[in-house]
């Protein structure tokens, strides 16, 4: 049995994935050799999207963030656009994700849960209003920290920090999800980032299927094994059932 073989006998698949899915949308990921991580900058990347480095250092933070965090160019891949055509048959019941570039609702997706939040919902820390990336990018001052127009605080991206809690609600809906899924299809994640991959440990259904350029920890207790381009790979796969 192949994946099209699983997606077209299922009707409830859920996706859940990771950086390797914007990939293919020029978004670089953290871990490979052309990472975040891997870039030079005065502190480890870590560091600069913590929460104590943005309580103690903003300029640094927002200059770090706005230079390698915001890609406003950025479209839906064919990974993307595949996992929504295969919602709007009625098959994907939700997509989970690690991504903050809001890419899946791009493309169509309309049940999305970002477990890391999104770089397009900004909430001031004073007066809780809310901003749009576009407003955010508007409202800095001049040493690049976006501040509220309404009371002068800072305008923080509603994005999950290192040192901070996954929102407890998303949590929830996501783990139901897969538990309740028969097909969880993981792809472009390297399942290291905890509590995250963690939610795999919640399926009970019939297929576990992992499509990744590299190996990873739970190769050994998938049903279905990929290394290939995940757009490329999902593609091919709902491209029968249009």
């Amino acid at each position: 049995m192949s994946l099209k073989d699983w997606i077209k006998e299922s009707n409830n698949i859920v996706f859940f994935g990771g950086a390797g899915v914007s990939t293919e949308s020029n978004i670089p990921d953290f871990r490979s050799d052309n990472g975040l991580y891997k870039k030079q900058y005065p502190y480890p990347a870590e560091v600069m999207l913590s929460h104590s480095f943005y309580e103690s250092n903003p300029k640094e933070f927002f200059e770090f963030y706005f230079n390698q965090m915001i890609y406003k160019d950025a479209k839906p891949n064919k990974a993307h656009l595949a996992l929504a055509q295969l919602e709007k048959q009625g098959k994907l019941k939700a997509v989970i994700t690690q991504n903050i570039d809001g890419l899946h609702q791009a493309a169509g997706s309309k049940t999305v849960y970002e477990l890391h939040g999104s770089v397009l919902r900004n909430t001031c820390t004073g007066c809780h209003e809310k901003y749009t990336l576009d407003q955010m990018l508007e409202f800095r001052d001049e040493s690049g920290i976006p501040r509220c127009p309404k009371c002068n605080h800072i305008i923080k991206p509603d994005v999950v920090l290192y040192e901070e809690g996954l929102d407890e609600r998303t949590m929830m809906n996501a783990i139901q999800a897969i538990a309740q899924a028969d097909l969880l299809i993981v792809g472009g994640t390297s399942l290291v980032v905890y509590p995250a991959a963690g939610l795999i440990r919640y399926f009970q259904g019939k297929h576990l299927v992992l499509i990744n350029k590299d190996k990873t920890s739970m190769d050994d207790i998938a049903d279905l094994v990929i290394h290939d381009s995940i757009g490329k790979v999902l593609s091919e796969s709902v491209e029968l059932y249009d």
